[in-house]
């Protein structure tokens, strides 16, 4: 559902929200004089350096300079957009939300809003699974678990479901009405066949499909041995609706991210039981993919968690084939990859049934190689590099291309990625008995080679840039200049005077970039007939970076308005300032002018007399005063 987003709407939900007890939901906080501190959650934090302030409502990092209020700690913390974030805190403060007008945000007659679509996909996983608790057709998907080893337990925990065999047990149970059976429709559930809806999953055991809040957002259907269905594919999962994107969404991460947070790698495996059978035995930071390749948005998503990804792979060839295809993309987001692979052909859930959790950890401390690691194995694996000349030298050539994808070396390359690339590279040497230069000549081609390679056409490109600064912006923000920098600080602490900077400033000076996004909202607000205090731009704004800076120049000019300087002369001083650099710009014109004769008698005294006068003020001679 769209929301209004309104400023009265925003100032509820943002008093209603002690910022302390909401980030104390996710990392532990101690209090330290007026601030309260914790590790930061957007890097390998060891001294706690994120600190949140209770006054000001407000939450820093100082050494990552992420900061914001509730609502852009949650859009980080989640990695959600600003709307969903007002709907989650107006929810946990008991606050009601009022829909968008059509006016604002037109929508096609009878369109489906999104609150509606996760009721009823919370409505449906509660129907399947009591059908699965309850009913006697799904005896043989209680039977299936029970040899899998699921446990009551994982069966309420994960929401377990059952759709029996008959197609239109769901629509009985809204009464074939036409409108839930077309919001049933909108989230997949039901599908439509020549003589009308059916249920999509009859017949097979379902995997509720949570996003990262917990919410339904769609269903794995998994084929059982004792029920016949005229499809045979093993497992059916919701199609792409408005809620339910597969390359975006991994099972259980709604139940691992705490895990995954506080211990820092996440496990991915490859099946849903996989998953529940790790939980179960007390591996909390497993998830997995839903029945498609690991994606990059899956990989941004992991990134945003974890800072180790752990790949979790059957012990068969096309495990080994689905290692070859990411590989290359966990270089590319310099993710720290590990990559595992069970014995005996067996998949997770087994192993663990066989040979407990203990063993399984044991397993991936001991053999989780790194991600060049594996790839070296896995193209080394039986190549007699003496004899066979010509697969020794397509195997290096793949394993170069591999290590391509990864970003140059540069200032910015962690010392562990640098160390991590510079071993690779002197073993393919070794072992390929290759000299080093020239296997390092090779990787610089192959690196100009894919830099060279045509950028996706603008309208994907634009689109992409758009999705993506529309859900977490993290764009930095640029260095301003000392002077502009100490002005914001000063009228985000003295907001009074942003009515005086809006009269005698040019608007040009002041409109670039993320402090020109604060600038506008001032603007905005001080139209508006209000002051642009710091609470006020805070509402106003939405995108986490600009909030950040907001916080930046608060606490700045906080710590500055302990001196003794008046903030008024302050504020003329940096006036003054800005008109002496103005001037001193135009000044060389009026010179020429002045030289050239492109003026007459009268202006050119007057052009002189000024030029005078600002020499005056630059060396601080007085003008004369009257009498």
């Amino acid at each position: 559902m769209s929301f209004s987003s309104s400023l009265d709407a925003k100032e509820l939900v943002r008093r209603a929200i002690d910022i302390v007890e909401l980030v104390g939901r996710y990392i532990q906080l101690r209090r330290q004089g007026r601030m309260f501190v914790g590790l930061c959650p957007w890097h390998d934090d060891r001294r706690p350096s994120l600190q949140v302030n209770p006054e000001r409502q407000s939450f820093r990092c100082w050494v990552c300079n992420i900061g914001g209020d509730c609502f852009s700690f949650l859009q980080r913390i989640e990695n959600i957009t600003f709307p969903e974030a007002l709907e989650m805190l107006a929810e946990r403060a008991g606050i009601e939300l009022k829909p968008a007008s059509r006016e604002s945000q037109p929508a096609p007659s009878g369109a489906l809003d999104r609150r509606t679509l996760l009721q009823a996909a919370a409505w449906a996983e509660n129907q399947y699974h009591q059908c699965l608790l309850d009913a006697p057709e799904a005896e043989p998907a209680r039977r299936y678990l029970a040899e899998r080893g699921i446990s009551n337990e994982s069966v309420a925990r994960f929401r377990l479901g059952f759709s029996p065999l008959r197609g239109d047990w769901l629509i009985e149970r809204v009464e074939r009405q036409a409108q839930r059976l077309r919001i049933l429709e909108a989230i997949g559930i039901l599908a439509r066949g020549e003589s009308g809806p059916y249920d999509r999953f009859r017949g097979r055991l379902l995997f509720s499909i949570r996003d990262a809040q917990g919410r339904p957002v769609g269903l794995g259907g998994r084929l059982l041995p004792d029920v016949p269905l005229a499809s045979q594919a093993k497992y059916v999962n919701s199609p792409e609706t408005m809620l339910f994107s597969k390359s975006k969404l991994l099972y259980g991460l709604d139940l691992a991210r705490d895990a995954i947070r506080r211990g820092g790698d996440a496990l991915v495996m490859e099946g849903y039981t996989d998953v529940i059978a790790a939980h179960q035995c007390g591996i909390a930071q497993a998830v997995a993919v839903l029945g498609t390749a690991l994606g990059p948005e899956h990989i941004r998503t992991l990134k945003h968690y974890a800072r180790r990804v752990v790949l979790v792979l059957d012990g068969d060839a096309a495990g080994i084939r689905r290692a070859k295809e990411v590989l290359g993309l966990f270089l590319a987001a310099q993710v720290d990859l590990r990559v595992v692979t069970l014995p005996e052909g067996l998949d997770p859930c087994d192993y663990l049934v066989r040979y407990g959790g203990q063993s399984f950890e044991q397993l991936i401390a001991e053999q989780a190689h790194d991600a060049l690691t594996h790839a070296f194995l896995l193209e080394t694996r039986g190549l007699d590099v003496e004899r066979d000349v010509h697969a020794a030298t397509e195997a290096l050539e793949r394993l170069l291309a591999t290590i391509a994808q990864a970003p140059r070396l540069s200032g910015e390359t962690t010392a562990d990625w640098r160390l991590r690339e510079e071993k690779a590279l002197q073993r393919l040497a070794a072992f390929f008995r290759v000299e080093e230069g020239q296997v390092r000549q090779r990787l610089a081609a192959l690196r100009r080679a894919t830099r060279r390679r045509p950028a996706a056409p603008a309208g994907r490109a634009e689109a992409a840039g758009a999705a993506e600064s529309g859900r977490n912006s993290a764009r930095p923000a640029e260095a301003l200049d000392s002077w502009r920098r100490e002005l914001f600080e000063l009228l985000v602490v003295r907001p009074e005077g942003w009515s005086v900077v809006r009269r005698e400033i040019a608007a040009d000076w002041l409109c670039e970039g993320p402090a020109g996004e604060i600038f506008r909202a001032a603007c905005r607000i001080l139209d508006r007939g209000q002051l642009p205090d710091y609470d006020r731009l805070m509402l106003e704004l939405e995108d986490p970076a600009i909030k950040a800076l907001l916080v930046q120049w608060d606490e700045q000019g906080q710590l500055k308005q302990q001196h003794n300087v008046p903030p008024e002369e302050l504020l003329r001083e940096m006036i003054e300032r800005f008109n002496y650099e103005e001037e001193k710009k135009r000044r060389p014109a009026k010179v020429v002018a002045l030289r050239e004769g492109q003026v007459d008698h009268d202006q050119g005294l007057a052009l002189l007399s000024e030029l005078l006068e600002q020499e005056k003020k630059r060396q601080g001679i007085s003008s004369p005063k009257d009498g």
